[in-house]
């Protein structure tokens, strides 16, 4: 059965990546990750066959059933079914949610990533669960990423659909208060503590401040 958001995504949502660093492990990244306190860790491996995949994937899964943190895995629904992940986050290139839906029924909670009010509605429309709005910001941890779009239109997004928003692309500690007075539920960070020479401890600081924001609007 589909794990149900009776918490809403929010938080640091850490994206796993080297980045180009082999040195630095993904299931040391992860292990990082869970340390710094994230909320939501997500898997992305697109340099590995889908057979390294799955056997990263479900390392990774372990780890986070173990700190009873949502595991997803991007773009690949075969490689999340197997790793008996939590989720499996889609970009608009990648499986229709629909299609993935049909084929995952209510095994896995299904992010789309989009670039505008337009997609952020026909994503929910299809029933995604949460939703991935970027790149927020100019960020070079992508190949291919679309203008920056900046709060303005990140609150344009938070406005028209019901289902948390996740600011994605460029994020940094200095960019979570206008993120957060935008609206966004979350933020999903990857450059800003990968390519840190001390990934858990700037995860961390990161994780810190957005709870400190958060808490203040959203008192216990």
């Amino acid at each position: 059965m589909k794990k149900k958001l009776l918490d809403p995504i929010r938080g640091i949502y850490a994206i796993v990546d080297p980045l180009g660093r082999p040195e630095r492990s993904p299931v040391a990244l992860a292990r990082s990750a869970l340390q710094a306190g994230a909320r939501v860790l997500q898997l992305r491996a697109k340099d590995l066959s889908t057979r390294e995949r799955v056997d990263l994937a479900r390392e990774i899964s372990e780890l986070c059933r173990g700190h009873k943190v949502l595991f997803i895995v991007n773009d690949r629904l075969d490689v999340a079914l197997a790793a008996e992940a939590d989720g499996v986050h889609l970009g608009q290139d990648d499986l229709p949610l629909p299609a993935a839906r049909r084929v995952a029924g209510d095994r896995l909670l299904i992010g789309v990533s989009s670039h505008s009010v337009a997609e952020a509605m026909q994503a929910e429309k299809e029933g995604a669960d949460y939703l991935g709005f970027g790149a927020l910001y100019a960020t070079t941890s992508k190949d291919k990423v679309t203008r920056p779009q900046g709060p303005a239109r990140l609150a344009q997004v938070v406005r028209a659909i019901r289902i948390p928003v996740i600011a994605i692309g460029g994020i940094t500690l200095e960019k979570l208060e206008e993120i957060h007075a935008a609206g966004a539920a979350g933020a999903a960070v990857i450059g800003a503590w990968v390519k840190t020479e001390e990934p858990e401890a700037a995860l961390r600081a990161m994780v810190h401040a957005w709870q400190k924001i958060d808490k203040r609007n959203h008192p216990a």
